[in-house]
């Protein structure tokens, strides 16, 4: 899979592409991680890439043809299944739309900066939005490291048991389960003794009814979806 980001802040990603999941699966050749400066694509000598508001008001946009520029030079050698805008008005990042985007050969990942993108962009360019959460932070790097980290984590050959994706958090609607590792008996605090018995029909049953719980106390709304 390749993952292009355009932004203005490539450094940011030196830290959470340099570690752990997203490292090793570049390393495998899973996947494919491209930074790329929107500057570089600007056409004045300061490599401008915002300005000022029609009808004012207080911030900067950033501009169309820098991101088009960078859009289009990416699009002459390479089709993409999606160009995605991360912003805080966007559809919020479920791990469905994670599943879904990993199974894409090609995707670019937009961070938006200032008060966002000209509007035009998103209305001719860009094929989907993300929003991570309900909060605005300072740029869409923290977003796009984020979706990369949860869309390379599922591809094939990625981690070490092919299933431990699958238990995840809201892969079956469900929260996770309580899990446990030695010792089982720690100054009197004890793992479940089911988790000791060995019989994986009657461990598995305590795991979904774990879930279950969990969710109904912690997160009502997962259920109300269903």
């Amino acid at each position: 899979m390749r993952i292009d980001i355009l932004t203005i802040f490539p450094e940011m990603f030196e830290g959470p592409f340099s570690h752990s999941i997203v490292k090793r699966s570049v390393e495998k050749g899973h996947a494919e991680i491209h930074l790329h400066n929107i500057r570089d694509y600007a056409t004045d000598k300061h490599r401008r890439v915002d300005d000022y508001p029609f009808g004012g008001g207080a911030g900067m946009v950033m501009m169309i043809e820098p991101v088009l520029n960078c859009i289009n030079h990416l699009k002459e050698k390479h089709t993409y299944d999606e160009i995605i805008f991360l912003t805080p008005d966007g559809q919020q990042f479920l791990q469905s739309t994670a599943n879904r985007l990993s199974t894409m050969k090609n995707i670019i990942l937009l961070c938006g900066h200032y008060k966002g993108i000209d509007e035009r962009l998103r209305e001719h360019v860009i094929t989907l939005e993300i929003s991570i959460g309900d909060y605005v932070l300072s740029g869409g790097e923290l977003a796009a490291a984020v979706v990369t980290d949860s869309i390379v984590r599922l591809l094939p050959g990625v981690l070490g048991d092919e299933t431990s994706a699958l238990s995840d958090s809201f892969q079956d609607g469900l929260l996770s389960a309580p899990v446990y590792t030695r010792p089982a008996d720690y100054k009197g605090w004890k793992v479940p003794d089911i988790l000791l018995s060995g019989h994986d029909r009657k461990i598995a049953e305590w795991r979904h009814e774990k879930a279950l719980e969990r969710t109904i106390k912690r997160r009502p709304g997962m259920l109300e979806d269903d």
